[in-house]
């Protein structure tokens, strides 16, 4: 009989931790980064919640029951940037007990790229708490956003070195200075010229356009595309991207 009494203690303790812990709530971040005006941004909105009313936040939602993580990121991304085919990165767990005012919420960070374009503002610019600012500008967060951008903005440094996921943040048609930018922009460094174009005709993956920039005061550049295809089927022969 104490065996039994000691076996339902136990039980019962046991029960008891499992109910605290479903609790805990499981959410995503979104790190939405874009460029603009040469310029790397992220998409942010005016926060309502205490104690970090009106600091900048990150996009994110808690995690339905009926969806996966990822499924949660993609819901987030179309609703706030009216977008969902777009590239999206997981990152990271954020998990520190005292993250969030509420009680305990488990956060799993994405980065996420996209383009500036006329269709996204349109839709932005619906909600007046989003707002694109640039990630050099925001120096605090709320809850503990800005340690989730910058690890994001970590992983995306290192990321568009050795796969080329810059396209995702540029027209459809681009000059090679264009792209030389991009990436001076958001690895922080300066880019010989020469080189750079040297290793983007020897990657082969972009495509030659007849066409020429349009409405610039300067003379116009030749336009480039990107070559998913070539892409893809260089990476089958193992084919290494590396800028």
């Amino acid at each position: 009989m104490q065996i039994k009494q000691v076996s339902n203690h136990n039980i019962n303790r046991w029960i008891t931790e499992i109910h605290n812990d479903f609790k805990t709530a499981v959410s995503v971040d979104c790190v939405i980064f874009g460029y603009d005006e040469n310029t790397l941004k992220v998409l942010v909105s005016a926060c309502d919640m205490p104690p970090f009313e009106q600091k900048n936040s990150l996009l994110g939602d808690l995690v339905h029951p009926d969806e996966t993580l990822e499924e949660a990121a993609f819901r987030v991304l179309e609703s706030k940037t009216g977008f969902s085919d777009v590239f999206l990165e997981q990152v990271q767990v954020f998990g520190a007990i005292d993250r969030h005012p509420l009680g305990r919420v488990i956060t799993i960070a994405y980065y996420a790229l996209i383009k500036i374009d006329d269709a996204h503002l349109a839709h932005v610019v619906k909600d007046t708490k989003l707002q694109w600012m640039a990630v050099s500008e925001l120096k605090s967060m709320a809850f503990d956003h800005y340690e989730i951008m910058h690890m994001c903005l970590r992983k995306m440094r290192r990321q568009i070195r050795v796969q080329p996921i810059g396209f995702n943040l540029l027209p459809e048609k681009f000059t090679l200075l264009q792209l030389q930018n991009l990436y001076e922009v958001v690895l922080g460094i300066p880019l010989d010229k020469r080189n750079f174009r040297r290793k983007l005709t020897h990657l082969g993956i972009l495509t030659q356009l007849d066409e020429m920039e349009s409405s610039v005061s300067h003379r116009p550049a030749r336009l480039y595309s990107f070559d998913k295809d070539a892409y893809d089927e260089k990476i089958v022969h193992g084919f290494n991207f590396d800028l």
